[in-house]
Order: C-alpha cells, then structure tokens, then sequence
C-alpha cells in the first residue's frame, strides 16, 4: 500500500475538511501547517517517507494562505537534497466564491511539485455540464487539476457541499492508487 501525506493549512476549518476527506479515500496521513506556518519536525519525516504529497490551503486573494507558503518556502531544504523527486503530488483548495481564482492555487501547488521533481495527479473525474447537473454532483466546479470547494464566507465547515468533499474523497482514492501503481 502506498503512504499518502495530506500536507494542508486550514483558515476556518473548511479546508481541514476537504483534506479530512482526501486523506479518508487516500487512507492517508494528515499533516497540519500551524497558524504560524510551521510543521513539526515528524511531519516532515513522514513527508520525506510518503510516495505521494498531497498539498492543501485555502485560496486567499488569488493563492495559498500566507501559512501554506511559508511551508513551501521552507520545502527548500528537501528540494536542495532532491528528497521529493519522482514523488506523486496533487492539490485542492477551497474558496467563499465560485470562481475565487482557486485555479491559481492549483497552479501554485503544480509548479510546487514540479519543483520538487515531482509528477502531477490531476483529479481524473469527468463533470457535467447539463442543465439536470446539481451543485451536490462530483466534481461540479468542473476542476480537472484537482478538487476544488466553494463555501460561502458566513458558511461554517459543517454547512460545506457534500459534492465537494465527495470529490476530495475521490481524489485521494486516485492518488492512492496512482501511487501504488507507481511503487511497483
């Protein structure tokens, strides 16, 4: 079976829901990122024996909570020693907004990995564009690079879309997979 870190922060709890939920199909281990952007050293352990990376963070103004990118700043000294090359990675994000530029977070986290020397996972979930599609389907925000959840900004982390969260479970389902494939 192949390890799985969820690498995420999380403002308000709705994100630290969607990794809750990668991690559960993922079977996966949660790593938080503090308030104060910092990781505690056995997560960084646990990061270096993963074979896939998971990475995780709101969408604040365009991109990853300044916390999130501390923690990448500070990926500098894997990326010296080339620790994460070959790894899977993926990515997911959650904004108040339908759009939010939550995109831009996913490219974020993409370059990120490429960084790293990594390979990408994208969500391989197919969406729908009918007019009989509902907010609560897989994958509705139609993100082919990874999940992405919209929660309104006065909506707590119990009120998010049961769509959302089912597609971060799916995703971790696949980057697992993917991951086993690739440690054969």
């Amino acid at each position: 079976m192949a390890k799985v870190a969820v690498v995420f922060h999380s403002g308000y709890g709705h994100t630290q829901r969607m990794a809750q939920s990668v991690a559960q199909g993922a079977g996966g281990e949660l790593l938080a990122i503090d308030a104060d952007g910092n990781l505690p050293e056995a997560a960084w352990d646990a990061l270096a024996a993963a074979d896939a990376i998971v990475f995780g963070s709101p969408t604040y103004m365009g991109t990853v909570s300044w916390q999130f990118k501390k923690f990448a700043d500070a990926s500098s000294k894997p990326w010296y020693t080339q620790a994460w090359k070959d790894k899977l990675f993926g990515g997911f994000t959650n904004s108040a907004n339908v759009n939010g530029d939550k995109h831009s977070t996913l490219h974020y986290f993409m370059t990120l990995a490429m960084q790293h020397g990594g390979l990408w996972a994208g969500t391989g979930i197919s969406y729908n564009n009918t007019k009989e599609s509902q907010r609560s389907d897989v994958n509705y925000l139609a993100s082919s690079a990874g999940p992405m959840g919209q929660t309104p900004g006065d909506a707590s982390a119990d009120d998010m879309n049961v769509g959302d969260l089912e597609t971060a479970r799916l995703f971790g389902v696949r980057v697992a997979a993917l991951a086993a494939k690739l440690r054969a």
